[in-house]
């Protein structure tokens, strides 16, 4: 199996909650590679590029509002089957109807201020990573554990 890869943006309520490193270490810990990360302030451009299907919606003011507050951590991560796991780590959209365990399960109430965005596999990640990261600005290299996260079969 090929290896994917996926953006998850680390939201202002997530920083503002002092949850980044639980958050990154989820992802870490599962055995998804971060290949690029950076603090990264959203403006109106780059809102309305990413959230742009949800520019017509009553609410999207209010959530250029919020996703502007404060910086966001911007990461992109790879794996076999890297973007649905980030999906299941990430949780339902709603925090009060995400299963415990996961990142929103475990620390979030909100629909908007659900700690954190993750591409969703019908959106192209790689469209959005290519949105927040410069060919440069990620990185691939081999880490030492890869032989022990997946089987042969799902290596080769």
């Amino acid at each position: 199996m090929k290896e994917e890869r996926t953006l998850v943006l680390i939201k202002p309520d997530a920083l503002q909650r002092n949850l980044l490193g639980e958050i990154v270490t989820r992802f870490e810990r599962k055995g998804l590679k971060i290949i690029g990360m950076k603090m990264v302030r959203l403006d109106d451009v780059l809102l309305k590029e990413h959230y742009g299907k949800y520019a017509d919606k009553p609410f999207f003011a209010g959530l250029k509002r919020f996703m502007s507050s404060s910086p966001v951590i911007a990461m992109a991560l790879s794996g076999i089957k890297a973007v649905s796991t980030v999906r299941y780590i990430v949780g339902q959209t709603r925090g009060y109807e995400a299963d415990p365990g996961t990142i929103r399960g475990d620390f979030g109430m909100s629909q908007q201020a659900n700690l954190v965005h993750a591409s969703d596999p019908s959106e192209s990640p790689e469209e959005e990573i290519k949105r927040f990261f410069k060919r440069e600005e990620l990185f691939e290299y081999k880490k030492i554990d890869f032989e022990f996260l997946y089987a042969e079969d799902e290596r080769n």
